[in-house]
C-alpha cells in the first residue's frame, strides 16, 4: 500500500427479525435499579458487617469484664490469703511464746520440786534425829527423875516431891521468897518456874487453895497463874477462873497476889515484882 492510503476495514452487518431494542428511558431505569441494587446490597453488606463487629465488641467487653472481674476477685482472694497467713503467723507466734513459757514453767516446777522433795529428805532426817535426841532425853529425864525423888533420902523411899518442894497434894509447890531486892515481875516469876519443868500456882480447887495456904510462909504475897487475858481472869494452863468472889473484876495488866490467911486475892499491875510460888505435879509412890 502506497504512503498516504488509509486502511479501510469493512464489516458485515446482519440485522435479525423480531429483535427491539429497548428503548433508551427504559434502559436508564434498569441502570438506575442496577445502580440502587448494587447499592442496596453493598449497604447490607456494610451493615451486617458492622453488627458483627458490634457482636464481637460486645463479646469483648463482657469478657474484658468477666476477666477484670475474675482478676478483682483473685486479687481479694490473695488479698485474704494474706491477711490469713498473717493472723496465723501470729497465733504461730504468740502459741510458741506461750509454749516456751510452759515450758520454762514445767522446768521451775520439776526443779521446785526436786527441791521440795530435797527439803522432805532433810525434814525426815531432822525428826528422826528429834525423836532420838527427844527419846534420850525423856531418859535423861527419867533417870533425873529418879535422883531428884529417890535418891539421898536417909530412908531410901522416893518422895511425891523433890527436895525443896511442898506436897500441896495433887501437886507439889515451891515457895520463892527471896529478899525483896530478888523478887519478880508476873512474867519474870512465870519464866523462873518454866525453867524448873513447872509453872506458877493453879488454885482453882478449894482444897488445894487451903493447902497452898497452909504451906506458905510470911505476908509480902506471892503471884499465882493467874493474870487478866482479853478482859476475863484465866489461869496458865489456859482454864478460866471459876469463882469470881475470889478477886476483883479483871482490868487490863493485872495479875493475881496470892496472900496467907487471906480468903480473896489482890488484884495488882503484874509489872509490880512480888515474891512467886511454882507448882508441878506430884510423882505418884
Amino acid at each position: 500500500m502506497a504512503e498516504g492510503e488509509e486502511e479501510v476495514n469493512y464489516a458485515s452487518v446482519v440485522f435479525k427479525t423480531g429483535y427491539n431494542p429497548p428503548p433508551a428511558a427504559k434502559r436508564g431505569e434498569e441502570t438506575v435499579y442496577g445502580e440502587v441494587k448494587v447499592q442496596s446490597e453493598t449497604k447490607n453488606e456494610d451493615s451486617a458487617g458492622h453488627r458483627r463487629f458490634q457482636h464481637l465488641a460486645c463479646c469483648l467487653g463482657i469478657l474484658c469484664v468477666i476477666l477484670l472481674g475474675g482478676i478483682i476477685g483473685l486479687c481479694v482472694y490473695i488479698a485474704n490469703l494474706t491477711r490469713d497467713n498473717k493472723n496465723l503467723e501470729d497465733q504461730l507466734g504468740n502459741l510458741t511464746q506461750v509454749y516456751t513459757v510452759s515450758e520454762s514453767n514445767v522446768k521451775n516446777l520439776s526443779a521446785g520440786v526436786k527441791e521440795l522433795e530435797t527439803q522432805k529428805n532433810n525434814l525426815t532426817q531432822q525428826i528422826q534425829n528429834l525423836t532420838t535426841n527427844c527419846n534420850e532425853l525423856n531418859i535423861s529425864r527419867a533417870q533425873w527423875s529418879i535422883d531428884s525423888y529417890c535418891l539421898g533420902n536417909t530412908d531410901k523411899k522416893c518422895e511425891a516431891c523433890q527436895k525443896g518442894w511442898k506436897l500441896t497434894a495433887p501437886s507439889c509447890c515451891q515457895y520463892n521468897y527471896p529478899a525483896s531486892s530478888g523478887w519478880k515481875t508476873w512474867e519474870e516469876a512465870q519464866k523462873d518456874c518454866s525453867g524448873n519443868n513447872s509453872y506458877l500456882a493453879v488454885a482453882d480447887d478449894s482444897e488445894e487453895k487451903e493447902a497452898i495456904n497452909v504451906k506458905s510462909i510470911g505476908y509480902n504475897g506471892y503471884w499465882i497463874g493467874l493474870r487478866v487475858v482479853n478482859k476475863k481472869w484465866e489461869w496458865v494452863d489456859g482454864s478460866n477462873l471459876t469463882d469470881s468472889s475470889l478477886i476483883d473484876p479483871p482490868a487490863d495488866g493485872h495479875c493475881a497476889v496470892f496472900k496467907k490467911d487471906k480468903d480473896t486475892w489482890s488484884s495488882v499491875s503484874c509489872n509490880l515484882k512480888r515474891q512467886w510460888i511454882c507448882q508441878k505435879k506430884a510423882l505418884s509412890v
